[in-house]
């Protein structure tokens, strides 16, 4: 469905966020404020925001009122290799559905654990068990998938992890306004080029401007810059901007090595 002008009506979206560190203080919250801004930039409202401990009932009570009454539901949380970890198994029984390995989990987190020499653990096999029916959210950061079945996005809770998660599903949501989005490699660790990225931000508002650090095998600690922007010419400018200095960076680099 979509408006006269061609956009698709409001969305509106929950954030249910999961874990008895964040009931307890002993893990502060750093999710809620960006995801907000996050879908705010898409045209999508953040309604209402539910924080649960790490037990079934709540959560899957939770999930299932949640579900019904927003266009989206995202969770953060309780998706790691502890025991305690059972976001997955919650919201497979909210929806009454299998869990199990899934193929394709297992096949990312044994290519990523070849190639950062990690092993396979029988905590790590946690992380690819998916609600039967489910699309992968792809982890460029630590490997291990989120999942999107139905309306539900199920994203980690370590924020440099959710937030590229986020990136990887901001592109398929049905939103107000229509976002662009740009990727660049930066070939550099995000501690050397995180000031300039500020001013560039800074230099070129309606333009946001990400990071996302990730290991290549290859070449060691690497960065994707990520930029979204409903105007395609502030886009391209702003992408201009970060291409030049990431030039100037390795150039740097170069003269220094």
């Amino acid at each position: 469905m979509t408006t006269d002008n061609g956009l698709t009506p409001k969305a509106v979206a929950a954030l249910l966020v999961i874990g008895d560190k964040i009931l307890s203080g002993r893990t502060k919250d750093k999710n809620i404020g960006y995801i907000a801004e996050y879908l705010t930039a898409l045209g999508i409202n953040l309604k209402e925001v539910r924080v649960v401990g790490d037990e079934e009932a709540a959560i899957v009570e939770a999930l299932n009122a949640l579900r019904h009454r927003y266009t989206y539901v995202f969770t953060t949380g309780g998706m790691g290799p502890g025991h305690d970890d059972i976001t997955s198994d919650c919201v497979a029984k909210a929806f009454g559905v299998p869990i199990g390995v899934d193929p394709r989990a297992l096949a990312i987190l044994h290519e990523w654990l070849k190639a950062t020499g990690a092993e396979m653990s029988e905590a790590r096999m946690r992380m690819t068990r998916i609600p039967k029916g489910a699309d992968l959210v792809l982890n460029p950061v630590s490997g291990a998938p989120g999942f999107w079945i139905d309306n539900v996005i199920v994203m980690a809770g370590v924020p440099s992890i959710m937030q590229a998660m986020l990136d990887e599903v901001g592109p398929k949501l049905k939103t107000g306004i229509r976002m662009l989005s740009e990727t660049v490699r930066a070939d550099a660790r995000e501690s050397d080029i995180g000031t300039q990225l500020a001013e560039i931000a800074k230099a070129n508002p309606g333009v946001a401007i990400r990071s996302h650090p990730f290991f290549d095998p290859q070449h060691g600690p690497n960065t994707n810059v990520v930029l979204r922007a409903s105007d395609a010419q502030k886009l391209q400018r702003a992408k201009r901007a970060v291409e030049d200095m990431l030039q100037r960076v390795q150039g740097a680099q170069s003269n220094s090595a």
